[in-house]
C-alpha cells in the first residue's frame, strides 16, 4: 500500500512540476493549486476519483486533487440531503479538519520559525 501511494501521489506532484518547468514559468505554483483542486473536484463530480482512491489511499488524498475530491463528495452528500444550501454547507463541512489543520500547523510554524530578510 506504501509503494501505491508513493507513486500515485509523486505522480501527481512530477505533473504539477512538469507544468511549471515546461511552461516557461508561465504556471505558476497559484496556478497549479487552481487547476489542481478543481480537477479534483471535476475527477470526483465524475466519480473517477474514488477508484484512484481506493487504490493509493493517502498517495490520492494527501495531494490538492484529494482536496477537490474531498470538497466534490461533501457538497453532493449534503445536497442530496440539504438541496441548495447544503452545498455549500457539506463542502466546508467536509474540509474543516484540513483547513482547521492548515491554519494551526501554519501558525505554530510562524511562532517557531523566524523569517529572514
Amino acid at each position: 500500500m506504501i509503494l501505491k501511494a508513493f507513486l500515485v501521489g509523486g505522480t501527481i506532484c512530477l505533473i504539477g512540476q512538469l507544468l511549471m518547468d515546461l511552461t516557461s514559468h508561465k504556471i505558476t505554483p497559484g496556478h497549479i493549486l487552481v487547476g489542481f483542486v478543481t480537477a479534483g473536484v471535476v475527477i470526483s463530480a465524475l466519480g473517477l476519483y474514488q477508484p484512484l482512491v481506493d487504490f493509493a489511499g493517502a498517495g490520492a488524498t494527501v495531494p490538492l486533487t484529494g482536496f477537490g475530491h474531498l470538497l466534490a463528495q461533501g457538497a453532493i452528500a449534503e445536497a442530496e440531503r440539504g438541496g441548495l444550501l447544503g452545498v455549500f454547507k457539506g463542502a466546508l463541512t467536509a474540509t474543516a479538519g484540513g483547513i482547521t489543520a492548515a491554519v494551526v500547523f501554519g501558525y505554530i510554524a510562524a511562532l517557531v520559525f523566524k523569517p529572514k530578510g
